[in-house]
């Protein structure tokens, strides 16, 4: 008997098989032994095929789930690496307006006179109301107020004059080279009804060192 032969001796006893078998067997596990060749064959491949393809559907299903992830860190990135970006290229004005507030900071300190300076105020601001044409009736210093950098110190101020001396004052004090402000303006007529009585409060400041 040659190959042949035997290959078509093999598909007719498979078919037989077949044809005598009892296709509710497949119900009863304990009976496959007696299952036909082919059966077993084809219910091995069906059972391996369903195995590769669950096997490839959690595998594809991770991997669709780390590429999410990857996504949207990638996203996160970006967005850090576009703000980074943009601050870098703030960066450089940053540092120049910086430059400019210490600059700006150091030329109003140079205006805050110091503890030994503030006769030499009074004497400004005197000789600033004199040629405004105003007569001072009296100037108070007041205790100093501390602040976090800085000192206040109040000036309580009673001058007599014409209005319009009193604008030409408060002029010529806003111009002094060092830092001083108005507040708490209170006009009167005052004894002779032919002049005027201003009360005002000047302060002035001071840095603040640290042993204060």
């Amino acid at each position: 008997m040659n190959a042949l032969e035997t290959i078509k001796v093999k598909i007719n006893s498979s078919i037989n098989e077949l044809k005598n078998f009892d296709w509710n067997d497949l119900s009863d596990i304990e009976t496959i032994g007696v299952w036909p060749n082919v059966v077993k064959f084809v219910l091995g491949a069906l059972l391996f095929v369903a195995c590769l393809g669950g096997g490839y559907w959690f595998h594809v299903k991770d991997l669709q789930a780390r590429l999410v992830s990857v996504q949207s860190e990638e996203t996160g990135l970006r967005s850090d690496l576009e703000t980074k970006a943009v601050l870098a290229s703030n960066l450089e004005p940053y540092r120049q307006q910086m430059i400019e507030m210490e600059e700006d900071f150091g030329s109003l300190l140079a205006q805050l006179p110091g503890e030994t300076e503030v006769p030499g105020l009074l004497e400004d601001i005197s000789e600033t109301g004199l040629g405004s044409g105003i007569e001072f009736e009296s100037i108070q210093l007041q205790p100093e107020q501390a602040q976090e950098f800085y000192i206040e110190l109040p000036i309580n101020i009673l001058v007599r004059g014409a209005y319009h001396d009193f604008g030409a004052f408060v002029s010529a004090v806003a111009s002094l080279p060092r830092i001083v402000t108005l507040h708490d303006f209170n006009i009167n007529v005052g004894d002779n009804r032919s002049e005027l009585a201003m009360q005002i409060t000047a302060r002035t400041y001071r840095f603040r060192s640290d042993d204060e």
